[in-house]
């Protein structure tokens, strides 16, 4: 019984993941086309476009965190070295992801003071 709730609850945090990075996705597209219809009206920005990969970014970043928590579900249930190499690569990818977003998110602070 205790297996089937933690399956199911991974599944549920699997697809809080995807809908957290579609999101975001929607959000990019929207910022993305608002800011081309300003290139011809005169308003383009590219620093617009740094804002946008900021928080797309964010978006993409809070969506790996819990895709790293059903995995860890889905590993505690299913301790292969399949779950464990899929949790490892997401971790590396979480983090360097991480790295450099925040890199990016200092600069344009930097800047925008």
């Amino acid at each position: 019984m205790l297996t089937h709730f933690l399956d199911l609850l991974a599944v549920v945090i699997s697809v809080t993941s995807l809908l957290i990075v579609t999101y975001g996705a929607l959000i990019g597209i929207i910022s993305f086309l608002k800011n081309e219809i300003r290139r011809f009206t005169g308003g383009y920005s590219i620093t617009n476009i740094r804002k946008l990969r900021a928080t797309f970014g964010t978006y993409l970043l809070l969506g790996l965190e819990f895709l790293i928590a059903s995995d860890i579900l889905k590993t505690v249930l299913e301790p292969t070295l399949n779950e464990l190499a899929l949790l490892g690569g997401i971790v590396v990818l979480r983090t360097i992801l991480s790295v450099f977003l925040n890199k990016e998110i200092k600069e344009l602070e930097s800047e925008e003071k």
